[in-house]
């Protein structure tokens, strides 16, 4: 027997309109008694016995109980009273046959799709008890069952989970700092977890199922659900976040056709944190999923991905909270450079752009990357980025902290650097030996004292004439620079005497008579 189950409510309304139509079409088709076959039911005149009318009406109450008959099977045909009924959502699925279970999943979806208030713990207790028994009954149907959903469930369960994780975030504190500022500050819950760790798992496993066609479901995960979805990557729970790096990363796989717009949407996320708010709790969670995504880029790579790498992820070294993502960070850039090796010079030149001055955490961060993108470095991309590379190194040896400058030394470790290093030392030597030769004199750490000392022992035993060489002028430059801080002392002391009524003497080759001078001094 045929089922018929309304789409739509306007569906449902149209048919239960055409019922009386329909019934009196099939009442009309029916076979009807003549007269002449009944004479005594039909004419009054002959009026006959009572057995006969006895008769005669029994025959009349057989002829209408056949049509009531008849109207019933073809009515139960078209409208089965079965099929319209709406199954109690309570119901077990054991309970029920194959027939039913959709029309049964429907109605449990139907009952999650109302969400609660979990701030009050004392509020609806047996309906959110009742609820959560519901969700684990549909998240064990949909994980044995290895039926193929039909459009309607698709929609319910699209629904149910859009109703319930789909939700505005409670405002953030501005007098908070960022997230991962504060390694003591605790992670907040949500407290309707126990209600939304279900609903994410229903989702998973409704977009991991093998029977899942995507060119149907995609009509339910459309633009709009994958924008609503990407907007909770912001929340605070870091158990959601994690549920939801799993659910976009099988959406990102499955759904070819949303692919770029995902790109896209992920993008105009980090663009808003980077220039805008520089406040996201997901940016770590997002670039996980596209080291993976990366890793998959198709080669020569597209304009579009570059256009990624200059203008989303190298520009995330900007913000303050770049800790809290550096990790994930480096892994893209270095998928990145592993799939086209030209891009390097291009990544360090953006790091240099944004390398920290007074920070000393975010110098050890990019020193680590820095290490990383050299070892995968091209002679000839190396000699492009050297001499920015090494001024910006330089600063960084002879720095007051000693962790950075320790870290700065340890390149000198990495046997592809250290080749790099020697083969250009005519360029490399000249730019680092003024700090090299500050810290083997004053530098107040021994170990950064001792790795100095190494270093320039691996200049000596390469080339000692151009360790001679810039030993000299080294010399000369700390000369000059005597000569020239002299000079500031002399002119200081004459401002002095200025200002505490005396003459002024002038230093330079000018001759003017002192008033004049002391005139321009004032004036000034």
């Amino acid at each position: 027997m045929s089922i018929f189950v309304p789409e739509s409510p306007g569906l449902l309304l149209a048919a239960n309109s055409t019922i009386p139509t329909m019934l009196k079409q099939i009442l009309a088709k029916l076979p009807r008694k003549s007269s002449k076959s009944n004479p005594t039911y039909s004419d009054g005149s002959n009026a006959a016995t009572d057995s006969g009318n006895n008769g005669s009406f029994t025959n009349t109450c057989n002829v209408i109980s056949s049509r009531l008959n008849v109207v019933k099977k073809m009515s139960s045909s078209i409208f089965p009273t079965s099929g319209g009924e709406m199954i109690q959502p309570h119901i077990p699925f054991k309970d029920v046959q194959s027939s039913d279970k959709p029309r049964l999943l429907i109605s449990k979806l139907n009952l999650c799709s109302n969400v609660y208030d979990f701030d009050d713990q004392d509020k609806d207790n047996a309906e959110k008890d009742l609820k959560r028994q519901v969700l684990v009954e549909i998240l064990d149907f949909i994980v044995s069952e290895s039926t193929k959903l039909a459009e309607p469930a698709m929609s319910a369960i699209c629904k149910m989970c859009g109703d319930n994780l789909f939700r505005e975030f409670p405002p953030k504190n501005s007098a908070r700092s960022p997230r991962g500022e504060t390694e003591d500050e605790d992670p907040w819950f949500d407290p309707a977890w126990s209600h939304l760790q279900l609903v994410y798992e229903i989702l998973l496993r409704f977009v991991s199922l093998s029977s899942l066609d995507p060119k149907i479901a995609k009509q339910f995960i459309d633009h709009s659900f994958l924008s609503r979805l990407l907007n909770l990557f912001d929340s605070e729970d870091p158990r959601e976040r994690e549920c939801l790096k799993s659910v976009l990363h099988r959406i990102y796989g499955k759904f070819m056709v949303h692919r770029p717009f995902i790109r896209t949407a992920v993008s105009n996320i980090i663009y808003r944190f980077v220039f805008e708010t520089e406040k996201h709790n997901g940016i770590a969670e997002l670039l996980e999923i596209f080291g993976s995504v990366i890793s998959g880029f198709a080669l020569p790579l597209k304009k579009e991905h570059k256009t990624f790498l200059s203008r989303a992820l190298i520009p995330l070294h900007k913000p303050k909270s770049v800790g809290m993502y550096h990790h994930q960070l480096t892994y893209c850039i270095v998928q990145f450079i592993e799939k086209e090796p030209k891009l390097t010079s291009v990544v360090i030149n953006g790091l240099l752009k944004y390398w920290p001055v007074t920070s000393s955490q975010k110098q050890l961060m990019f020193l680590s990357e820095l290490e990383e993108l050299l070892e995968l470095i091209r002679s000839d991309e190396f000699e492009k980025v050297m001499v920015p590379l090494f001024q910006r190194i330089s600063c960084c040896l002879d720095s007051y902290h000693f962790q950075v400058a320790e870290r700065a030394h340890f390149l000198w470790n990495n046997e592809h650097i250290h080749h790099l290093i020697m083969c250009n030392r005519q360029v490399i030597m000249p730019i680092v030996f003024s700090s090299l030769q500050r810290n083997s004199k004053n530098h107040w750490n021994r170990t950064v004292f001792n790795l100095t000392q190494n270093v320039m022992k691996m200049f000596h035993e390469v080339d000692e004439p151009l360790v001679v060489s810039c030993q000299g002028k080294f010399e000369e430059d700390t000369s000059a620079t005597a000569a020239v801080v002299e000079r500031r002392r002399l002119t200081w002391e004459q401002l002095e005497k200025v200002a505490g009524g005396g003459g002024f003497e002038p230093v330079s080759v000018l001759e003017k008579p002192a008033v004049a001078a002391t005139a321009c001094v004032v004036s000034c």
